[in-house]
């Protein structure tokens, strides 16, 4: 019997026309394996309702064709569920297809569709919100923000805000639990709760982070002086930010924050308000995805 398969496209992540990727999509499907059928999201939320239906009719796979704010939406509506997501890297950044070994091209992501492998990850719930990849406050969320209300796109124009922005940012105080155990943290840049190792485009805040080992990674960078921005750069980039003195990182099932501030945050690079608090816990093993991997995520 052939396995059903819905591919959901997000029609405005990433720069390529929608109509080729569903022409490629639809050309690169084995039919003799799946009765497949091909939907756009129409607007914010969509991909949740649409990937929410689909398990509601006994889906066997949803494939997310976008970014990672796509792969948020549809990893929500699966996650606890049978029906396994795959995984069409559309977006800007895809950080949790590039940990995954997913090909950001479309017929060779197919192609990892077509195979088949199934691996079950873990998950995150933050307060109200869920995710598959990092969430985050400080710097990165604070730039998500103004990026987010930017009519310029793309990395070139990401990596212009983060100039502008640097200087001006200042670091931040939070009060920690850490399975039970009490932090404080001071002149904190940004503080980040990883579930794989990258944000995207390779930039790998939690260099060791496995997303099927039933942890957190919280990771802390402090404020560091202008001079060490290459420095820090390279290590983010070469997987060796670990080394650095401005840089700490706990392991950790479940997570307490509070603040005397409201938090700005991001989901999956996706801007949140957080309030003062924060909740974090994580889902072990509760989705499964069609992966490129093969062994333990590293």
């Amino acid at each position: 019997m052939k396995k059903k398969l819905l591919y959901i496209v997000n029609p405005i992540s990433g720069a390529h026309k929608k109509k080729s990727i569903e022409q490629i999509i639809n050309q690169s499907t084995d039919k003799k394996l799946f009765d497949c059928e091909i939907v756009r999201t129409q607007y914010a939320g969509h991909a949740f309702e649409l990937a929410q239906n689909a398990v509601q009719q006994n889906y066997d796979i949803v494939a997310a064709v976008g970014g990672d704010g796509t792969l948020n939406e549809i990893g929500k509506a699966l996650s606890g569920s049978d029906t396994a997501m795959g995984i069409i890297p559309k977006g800007s950044g895809n950080g949790l297809a590039r940990y995954l070994k997913i090909p950001l091209s479309v017929s060779k992501a197919v192609k990892i569709i077509n195979s088949l492998h199934y691996f079950q990850i873990d998950t995150v719930r933050i307060n109200e919100f869920f995710y598959l990849n990092v969430a985050g406050i400080g710097f990165d969320a604070h730039i998500a923000h103004l990026f987010s209300k930017s009519k310029k796109r793309g990395f070139q124009s990401y990596a212009k805000l983060v100039l502008k922005e640097f200087r001006k940012y200042e670091g931040q105080n939070y009060r920690l639990i850490i399975d039970e155990q009490k932090f404080n943290t001071e002149n904190t840049f940004m503080l980040s709760f990883a579930n794989s190792s990258q944000f995207g485009n390779n930039a790998h805040i939690a260099p060791m982070a496995k997303i099927n080992d039933g942890f957190i990674d919280v990771c802390i960078l402090k404020k560091f002086p202008d001079f060490r921005s290459p420095e820090i750069i390279l290590k983010l980039y070469t997987r060796s930010l670990i080394k650095s003195k401005y840089y700490e990182i706990y392991k950790a099932k479940k997570i307490e924050l509070s603040s005397d501030i409201d938090l700005l945050g991001h989901v999956d690079g996706e801007p949140v308000y957080f309030g003062k608090k924060l909740q974090i816990e994580i889902l072990p093993k509760s989705l499964n995805v069609i992966t490129g991997r093969h062994r333990v995520f590293y």
